[in-house]
């Protein structure tokens, strides 16, 4: 019989079926039979099946199920896990779980035979004793095994025979952006096969969710890399499902496509990244019930150029793989600076080697060439200074700054790596630190990365926190190469600096950290804090910082709304009774806890360190969170207590996509008035507007002029041209409408887009429509015309009052307002358009063109007029009989223009303006006729008839 089996196996396995997947497939019936060990006998297995009989030494693991609901980038994740004792004696079991080492646990629980044990969360004490431990289980433990990025939580426990035991673990975390995605990430190790294997996750985002991706399970040798080789399909089983703001994602594999992907039931990390929709605004604002949470990552942003200083690692510890990835991730990294970025490489052993002395060199092909021959023929030898390293390069990255005068708008920052400890020159921790904060002096960041187990990866973290930086850590067997690239990727491409968000000081309390040095590309800025005045109906936001040479100000008031509109029902730490613990508050405590943290890393006074140890351990055991400075206790339930149920304690999405809807700062609700955006403009009332309708006022003469052009849908016309003197030209194109019924036009025609091109001192233009605005003054931006922003550099300011108006200043001489004119309901014959208004023309030339411009600096004369009272003055009975007649005559340019007299309506109807129409086009009134105005394109800068320039 033993034979047969052999035989029959064997066989198997040369047909091409593998011997693990038929024992996967026995395995299955088996765990799908009746899991009820009080009331039957475990079938007997092949003795052959070696990977059976080590599962028949330990509790058979029958259910392991994940279950997270992400709302708004906050996670809440259940782990549930049950595990049979077949045997006929009481066996260990070990339930373990890896969990983000930025998750903190919120609950455990553990339900063994009929006893059910609860974990509570205390304060941690200085001495612990060994009595506490209880006979029959060992504490869980949630910081046992650290992998990079990682933590393992551990709980040993004795089931006895024919029982089980049930674990349900819970964790939060808030999922950081890097590299343009949100990635959250399930460790799927359960270390055998599992009957019911299942991983749910509802994702909620009402912003909206795009580039949903599951790649393949990632084994613990690519753990912390952004991107895996081939990482092109989901794993087997797995169904994604999405709409705009709401995705849920199952893996559900079973027994046989678990031992396909791995026999030893370590399946690896289940991922899904995704990221949501963005633009260039104050960001995502939500609040519900007190509490606020403010997402910002703003995007089309030209990069600020770079001034870096790379810091590597060449002792003798980096021999062999280190040092080799190590050049190929900068080889890589060099390839990919800007021509606009400064760069320099230090390498240090005992021996400290720059590669350029004392400055900075620009990007060229022949510096990335020099420099990647520099770190190819750096070899390892000596021991490791790390203090004399990062003097110098500090030192270098100052000099460079302060002989340059470097502009502050541009990023300078140092990349230092290390494999070791200080083992050269000065060695104390404590003196490494004072010494590198005294030499950068907050003039730049410091960002670090340690490789392997050796590095002091406490002195690099903090070395990174002390210095505005971020810091990695990466095992030796890992691929160091694509994750040096990958921290580069994070860091490499800075869009703004000197980043500051503010709120009214009399409305918000307890908000986290609110400036940042830098904003880079792909990753996202979050604050959280309290609201004071929870009757107001809105919250203001301004967000200042700095892009290149511009000055960026984005502003708006974020609506408020009731405590019931917002309110999620489920949310952990309702059914327990201990309050509204809502998923905005869980993140302002979450991030103020972090914020603690770090802060106590970073001191050195003792009684600092207290005082923000017990803050932390007060705001943790308020929230039910495991830190540094909490633990959890397993205490046992009373005797009549009820047995774990399969109840996650996780928001429910049900219905959520309503209840969350005004949640967006741009989305307020209706009621909420928004005067700063509507405010009055005091300009001057020489315009072009609506149909278009043009107005020349004269100041001096007490009267305006006024005139229509009945142009064709695409025509350009020419409205301000002074390229040749100030730089400054105009042009307005225009859309095509039906005419309204019984009127005399063929059609309508409106501006669709304003250009305003400027080439003094530099190159810049803007492009304006009713949705979007384009800066370009080499180096794109993109502004929405929904968001209040001011925008700011040293010759041009574009300051926006969302959903009203633009102004443009140039040189603070010239000042342009363009009115939004949007329809909610458009009739057939209305298009959303904007208006030109000149507000300040002192800059612009007396040789000043266009259909606008030739009038600015030129006085028209009344030859007749038969109003010998002021508009003012007139009475409604007497409009009528005080009407021009048709030999009112204006003088332009030696030209006699016959005009009458119209009243005009401008800024969107608000002013009634009297005027002398000229008909047909404004013949005569202008210079040459109408199509003399046509530009060939938007960026035409033609001034005189016929010619045509190009910015």
């Amino acid at each position: 019989m033993i034979l047969w089996l052999w035989l029959c196996w064997g066989f198997s396995t040369s047909a091409g079926q593998p011997d693990s997947e038929l024992m996967a497939r026995y395995l299955e019936e088996k765990l799908m039979a009746d899991y009820s060990i009080m009331e039957q006998v475990a079938r007997r297995v092949p003795r052959q099946a070696k990977f059976l009989q080590r599962l028949e030494t330990r509790p058979r693991m029958s259910e392991f199920t994940v279950k997270s609901t992400i709302i708004s980038r906050y996670a809440f994740t259940t782990v549930s896990c049950t595990m049979v004792n077949s045997g006929s004696e009481a066996r260990e079991a070990v339930f373990e779980m890896q969990i983000p080492a930025a998750a903190f646990i919120s609950n455990f629980t553990m339900s063994i035979g009929n006893k059910t044990y609860y974990g509570e969360v205390t304060g941690k004490e200085k001495k612990h004793s060994s009595d506490d431990k209880a006979r029959d289980k060992k504490p869980p433990s949630p910081t046992d095994g650290r992998e990079n990025g990682y933590e393992t939580f551990k709980a040993s426990v004795f089931i006895p025979r024919k029982m089980q035991a049930r674990f349900l673990l819970h964790y939060e975390e808030l999922l950081q952006r890097r590299l343009g995605k949100y990635e959250y990430t399930v460790s799927i190790r359960p270390q055998q096969l599992v009957g019911r294997l299942r991983v749910e996750v509802n994702i909620l985002e009402n912003s909206g969710i795009v580039s949903l991706e599951v790649p393949p399970l990632r084994n613990s040798k690519h753990k912390g890399n952004g991107k895996v080789e081939g990482d092109v399909s989901p794993p087997p089983s797995t169904v994604v499902g999405h709409t705009k703001t709401l995705a849920k994602v199952t893996f559900n594999p079973s027994v046989v496509e678990q031992t396909r992907i791995a026999r030893n039931g370590i399946l690896g990390d289940f991922i899904i990244r995704y990221d949501v929709k963005r633009e260039l605004s104050v960001g995502d604002v939500q609040i519900l019930n007190g509490y606020f949470v403010h997402y910002f990552a703003p995007t089309d942003l030209p990069p600020l150029p770079k001034n870096v200083v790379f810091v590597l690692d060449s002792s003798a510890s980096m021999v062999g793989t280190k040092l080799k990835q190590t050049k190929e991730a900068l080889f890589t990294i060099l390839q990919d600076l800007r021509p606009e970025d400064h760069f320099n490489i230090i390498g240090f052993s005992n021996r400290i080697k720059v590669w350029q002395q004392d400055r900075l060199v620009p990007v060229t092909p022949n510096n990335i060439r020099d420099a990647k021959k520099y770190i190819h023929n750096m070899s390892p030898t000596g021991g490791t200074n790390i203090n004399g390293a990062l003097q110098t390069g500090a030192k270098l990255l100052n000099d460079y700054i302060a002989q340059n005068d470097i502009d502050a708008r541009t990023v300078s920052l140092i990349i230092f790596l290390t494999d070791g400890r200080p083992t050269v020159g000065e060695t104390q921790s404590s003196k490494i630190l004072s010494n590198t904060k005294d030499a950068i002096r907050d003039k730049f960041c410091l960002f670090t990365i340690g490789i392997g187990n050796d590095v002091d990866q406490k002195l690099l973290e903090r070395m990174a926190l002390e210095n505005c930086g971020m810091t990695r850590h990466f095992q030796e067997d890992e691929d160091a190469a694509s994750h040096l690239k990958g921290f580069y990727d994070e860091i490499g491409t800075p869009l703004l600096s000197d980043i500051r968000v503010d709120y009214p000081e009399d409305n918000v309390e307890q908000v986290t950290q609110n400036f940042f040095p830098n904003y880079f590309n792909g990753s996202e800025i979050i604050i959280a804090g309290k609201l004071i005045n929870r009757t107001s109906d809105s919250l203001h936001v301004e967000v200042t910082a700095s892009n290149s040479k511009k000055y960026i100000l984005l502003k708006t008031d974020v609506a408020i709304d009731l405590p019931s509109r917002n309110d999620i029902r489920g949310v952990p730490g309702l059914e327990d009774g201990k309050g509204d613990k809502n998923y905005i508050e869980r993140a302002w405590s979450y991030l103020t806890i972090k914020e603690l943290l770090n802060s106590r890393l970073k001191t050195d006074d003792n009684q600092e360190k207290d005082f923000l140890t017990e803050k932390a351990k007060s705001m943790a055991l308020t929230y039910n969170f495991v830190t540094p400075f909490t633990v959890l206790k397993m205490r046992e339930a009373g005797l009549h207590s009820e047995p774990l149920q399969e109840d996650f304690i996780s928001p429910s999405t049900d219905g959520i996509g309503e209840k969350l809807q005004s949640l967006q700062g741009h989305k307020a609700p209706p009621g909420i008035h928004r005067q700063q955006d509507k405010q009055r403009i005091k300009i001057s009332k020489t315009s072009a507007d609506g149909d278009p309708h043009f107005v020349i006022d004269f100041p001096s003469s007490k009267f305006s002029i006024c005139f229509n052009i009945d142009g064709e849908p695409g025509d350009i016309l020419r409205l301000v041209s002074d390229h040749k003197e100030s730089g400054v030209t105009v042009n307005g194109k225009l859309i095509g409408a039906p005419a309204p019924p019984n009127g005399h036009k063929k059609h309508r025609t409106y501006f669709s887009t304003i250009t305003i091109l400027s080439n003094k001192p530099v190159r810049s233009y803007l492009e304006i429509t009713p949705k979007r605005i384009i800066l370009d003054d080499g180096e794109r931006l993109l502004l929405s015309c929904d968001r209040s922003a001011v925008v700011r550099s040293s010759s041009l300011e574009v300051s926006i009052s969302a959903n009203s108006n633009i102004t443009v200043t140039i040189r603070d001489t010239i000042s342009f307002v363009i009115l939004i004119h949007h329809y909610k309901k458009p009739a057939p014959y209305q298009r959303d358009h904007l208006g030109f208004y000149i507000s300040n023309s002192k800059g612009l030339s007396s040789d000043s063109h266009g259909l606008l411009g030739q009038f600015l600096n030129h006085e028209v004369k009344l030859l007749q007029e038969s109003l010998n009272t002021s508009r003012q003055q007139v009475g409604q009975n007497e409009t009528e009989a005080l009407k021009p007649n048709p030999t009112n005559t204006l003088k332009v340019k030696g030209r006699l223009v016959p005009v009458v007299w119209k009243q005009r309506r401008i800024y969107n109807g608000q002013q009634e303006v009297d005027c002398w129409f000229a008909k047909n086009n404004a013949d005569k009134l202008i210079d040459g006729s109408y199509k003399d105005y046509l530009a060939s394109h938007p960026f035409d800068t033609g001034t005189s008839f016929g010619t045509i320039n190009n910015v």
